[in-house]
Parts: structure tokens; sequence; C-alpha cells
């Protein structure tokens, strides 16, 4: 890139935290402008940059041990969700929730506890990454008898033989949703039997298309997603696939020179765990590699 004219840089606009991130975080900031202390279960967003940012502002991050061992306090709880044992815990230990979880997860939460409630339930087999906070939070609704499944090759926990209702984890690929749910039904003694709960939260998923489309309208790409962050590893793919030149950084430190030089435009784009003040970081980095102290336009 050359110094002698000044770069196209745009941030994508549809990047950045969805809806659930957002109310999060406007929970959490509420609540620091007259709790202290106040406690978040967990990191509030997948996003280094983030949780420092309101961890200077009061916000505790805690765990679940931490949980079992407080008393009289309050809590916020992430857009992720949780599973029915921790708000046994927090009423135990006289907590007061900040209840953040997505509506989205939260109608997923109940979908699932209504059919493992059910008389003569069926196994239950949610497509996600085992671990993950708001898969936690769905297996709970179950007393933990739910099968989580990622790929094809963990599918030998179920049996074909018997009725199964298949979810998703709201921000999986809808792409793969599809292909488990192929596999398991191909699988199946009687098709019948099988029944694919499409879940996935269409805020999220509509964006694989859309980075895409970005991706592909730059010379460079710079990916601004947290380390931490599921949704970034896979829109970050979306990005690459579009655009060869596509880098994954968590912030403008990582930012090489290099990766600019020929460019006349640079898209910036991130996860839904992405603020936007990261990203317009990014942004006015880039405009000083090109010309120093030269201000943000």
């Amino acid at each position: 890139m050359s110094s002698s004219s000044q770069p196209i840089v745009e941030v994508d606009a549809d990047s950045g935290f969805c809806f659930g991130v957002t109310s999060a975080i406007s929970k959490a900031e509420s609540e620091l402008r007259s709790s202290d202390p106040l406690y978040c279960l967990g990191d509030i967003v997948h996003n280094s940059d983030e949780v420092e940012r309101l961890r200077v502002k009061g916000l505790v991050t805690i765990s679940h041990d931490d949980l079992a061992m407080l008393r009289n306090a309050k809590v916020l709880l992430r857009a992720h969700g949780e599973p029915p044992s921790t708000y046994l815990t927090a009423q135990k230990n006289g907590i007061e929730i900040i209840d953040a979880t997505c509506p989205v997860v939260l109608q997923l939460q109940r979908r699932i506890k209504a059919t493992y409630n059910q008389p003569d339930p069926p196994q239950i087999v949610i497509y996600g990454k085992a671990g993950h906070a708001e898969v936690n939070g769905l297996v709970g609704q179950t007393d933990g008898n739910a099968i989580v499944v990622e790929s094809t090759d963990q599918l030998s926990a179920i049996d074909f033989s018997r009725p199964i209702a298949v979810y998703s984890q709201t921000t999986k690929p809808l792409d793969g949703f599809r292909a488990m749910c192929n596999e398991i039904l191909s699988r199946a003694t009687d098709q019948s039997l099988v029944e694919c709960h499409d879940t996935i939260c269409r805020q999220v998923a509509n964006r694989a298309g859309a980075i895409q489309s970005f991706a592909s309208r730059h010379d460079v790409i710079l990916f601004v997603a947290g380390k931490k962050s599921s949704n970034g590893r896979v829109l970050f793919g979306h990005c690459a696939k579009a655009n060869p030149r596509t880098h994954m950084i968590a912030n403008a430190s990582e930012i090489d020179p290099q990766w600019l030089l020929g460019a006349s435009s640079v898209g910036i784009c991130g996860a839904t765990s992405t603020p936007r003040w990261l990203m317009d970081d990014v942004r006015q980095a880039v405009i000083n590699h090109v010309s120093p102290n030269q201000p943000l336009k």
C-alpha cells in the first residue's frame, strides 16, 4: 500500500455484537452504575479486550466454583445461558441473579426441557460443541442426559432404533446442522421416529453469506475476534474462503504492515463477540500505518 494516497478502509456495518451480547453488556453497564461489586459468571463475551474494558468499570468475572462460595451478592448471567443447577446455587446462597440469557437461547432451553419432561421422552441430541457454555445450559435441561455431537464419529452414542429429537446450539453453522440431521436420518431404523428442530439463530447464521460478500469487495481483510470465540473461527473461515488475503487478529497491536502492501482497500470485520470500538481501533491503526498522525476521517 502506498502512503501517497489515502486507502479505502471500511468497517463492516453488519459485523459485531449480536442482539444477545448487546443486551447482556447493556445490562452489565447499567448495573455497574449502581452496583458494587457486580460479578459475572464466566467471561461476559469471548473477547478479552471487551472483558478487560468492563473489568476496569468494576465487573468481576467468576467461575462456577467461585459461585458456590459466594454469599449475598449480585451475579450477572451472560447471554450463553445457564443450567438449572446454577439458579439453585444462587437461591441457596442468597445471590441476586441479573439474567442476561439471550431470548433465543432461553426459548431453546424451554423447548428442550419440555421435550425431556414428556412421559416417554425421545433421546435428545444436541448438535454443538461439548463444554461450550450454551451447550452446558442446554444439557442441564435434561439432567445431563442429552447426547452432544459435533461430528459424525460421535453418533455411536445414539440408539438408532429409538425415537430421537435433534436440536442445535444456536450459533452452529446451518449447513453443518443439516448434514448432521441427514446422517442421523440415514442411520435411523425408522425415519419417522426422528425429529430435527432447526434452532440456529438466523441473526448469526445469515452473517456467513454477508461476510463473504464483504470480504470479496476488498484487497485485504482484517478479521477481528477473540481467541476463545467459536463464532469467530467459523466466520474467519468464510472470510478466508472468499478472500485469501484475510488475517485474523485480536486487536490493532497484531497488525503486520506487510499485509497491507499493494492494497488499495482494506475491509475490517469481526465475530458476534467483537465490539464495534475494537474494529474502529483497527481502522484507525490501518490509516496510521499508511499516514502516521493523520486523523481518522
